[in-house]
């Protein structure tokens, strides 16, 4: 972990886009903690409650479509390409003597 990432409150990850992979940053902090965001400074905002509770609304009645549609789009070449390049950007420990 790089000490800006705990300054700042956010760290860098890959996610899909129009053309391939996308850099993005997910939130560590704050009311948007996270979530991931295309400009770091979208984590400090507030969170709009209009959308929160229409998101809900519709999480409850289209939860089982969007689950049959998460397991299809989750298989895509861009999807896979996504989690190994968020694999690569964890540091792992060295192993010492």
């Amino acid at each position: 972990m790089i000490v800006k990432e705990i300054l700042e409150g956010f760290k860098q990850v890959w996610a899909r886009g129009k053309k391939g992979l996308v850099r993005k940053y997910r939130c560590t902090d704050g009311a948007k903690k996270g979530r991931t965001v295309a400009k770091p400074s979208t984590c400090a905002t507030a969170v709009s409650q209009k959308k929160s509770v229409t998101l809900a609304k519709t999480r409850r009645t289209k939860g089982a479509s969007q689950e049959v549609k998460r397991s299809k789009t989750m298989h895509r070449p861009t999807s896979k390409r996504v989690r190994s390049a968020n694999k690569r950007l964890k540091i792992k420990p060295r192993k010492r003597k």
